[in-house]
C-alpha cells in the first residue's frame, strides 16, 4: 500500500463516522423515524458506493474490516472527545464484539 492509498483510506475511514454524526440525527430529527431509514440508505450507500464502489479505500492483504466498526469507533472516539463516559458504553462495547463474533463464526460456517 503507497502513502496516497493509506491517506485515502484513512480519509474514507473518517468520512463516514463524520456523516453519521452530522446528518443522521437531523435526519431523524425532521422526518422521525422514517428518516432513520432514510439516513440509513443515503447515508450508509452512498459512503459505500464512495469507498469501495469508487475506490477510496485500499484493502490489503488478508484483512477484512467491516463499514460497522469505522462508524462504532469513529462515532465513539467522537461521543468521548466532547465528553461522553467512556464507561458507560461498556455493556454495548461487550454486546457489539458478542455479536460480531457470533456473526463470525455463522460465517464461517457457510463460507
Amino acid at each position: 500500500m503507497t502513502v496516497q492509498q493509506a491517506i485515502a483510506t484513512v480519509v474514507g475511514a473518517f468520512i463516514f463516522p463524520f456523516t453519521i454524526r452530522l446528518m443522521w440525527g437531523k435526519m431523524v430529527e425532521y422526518w422521525g423515524p422514517i428518516g432513520g431509514w432514510v439516513a440509513a440508505a443515503m447515508i450508509v450507500g452512498t459512503i459505500w458506493t464512495l469507498n469501495h464502489g469508487v475506490g477510496l479505500m485500499t484493502q490489503s492483504g488478508d484483512a477484512w474490516v467491516d463499514m460497522g466498526l469505522a462508524a462504532g469507533v469513529g462515532v465513539f472516539v467522537a461521543s468521548v472527545a466532547r465528553g461522553a463516559k467512556a464507561h458507560k458504553a461498556t455493556t454495548n462495547i461487550l454486546a457489539a464484539i458478542a455479536g460480531g463474533l457470533l456473526g463470525g463464526l455463522i460465517l464461517s460456517f457457510i463460507l
